[in-house]
């Protein structure tokens, strides 16, 4: 409630493996499902933890409907639809997110001539900006699973979007383990919850 009115808040859901982490994060989503609202889901993989961006990479392929047997162009196609519901001119920004997946610009967007670092702030900041416009349209869910298994980079995205939604519609809720310690539980905004293990009784 205090998100979908412009105080934007990060939770952290912290816990042992199997304690009810993600379970509590569905509960969350299916109990939203029925209200107007963008959900942005990233799952963190052990397989992954040096694959730069590899949470986001794999969330802007399904919400834009990538297919196995989609070419470049089709590809593309549906970037820039999918983009389109967060930003009105796309043509800034379609450029960073085909080389972030990967996919041939060819003609439409040629290669960038930005140096390496330049390119990567780039990307970085457009990536944050799509959840801010997402949020000016409709509230934003944003659940982040297995935090302790997140990349580097993933985390620097989130070290920019985070200390950031304090006056936005976006509530974060962040799953993680026990042994890793999230630089934004010291946010004004943000709000620990320990899942432990019930008495028996």
């Amino acid at each position: 409630k205090q998100a979908k009115e412009g105080e934007g808040q990060v939770v952290l859901l912290s816990g042992e493996p199997g304690i009810g982490k993600s379970r509590l994060a569905e509960v969350l989503r299916e109990r939203v499902s029925g209200e107007p609202h963008t959900l942005v889901r990233y799952q963190c993989s052990p397989y992954h933890t040096h694959s730069a961006l590899y949470p986001i990479v794999e969330q802007i392929r399904r919400a834009a409907g990538f297919d196995q047997t989609d070419d470049a162009c089709s590809k593309l196609d549906k970037l820039e639809a999918w983009l389109h519901l967060a930003f009105g001119d796309v043509s800034e920004v379609a450029p960073l997110f085909a080389a972030l997946l990967s996919i041939d610009g060819g003609d439409r967007y040629p290669v960038s001539h930005l140096r390496p670092e330049a390119l990567k702030e780039a990307t970085l900041t457009a990536l944050a900006n799509q959840v801010f416009a997402f949020s000016a349209k409709q509230p934003v869910l944003m659940i982040l699973e297995d935090a302790h298994w997140i990349d580097p980079t993933t985390q620097e995205v989130l070290d920019l979007l985070l200390p950031s939604i304090a006056d936005k519609r976006i509530l974060a809720a962040i799953t993680y383990r026990p042994e890793y310690r999230p630089l934004w539980s010291g946010l004004a905004h943000a709000m620990t919850l320990p899942v432990v293990r019930l008495p028996r009784r």
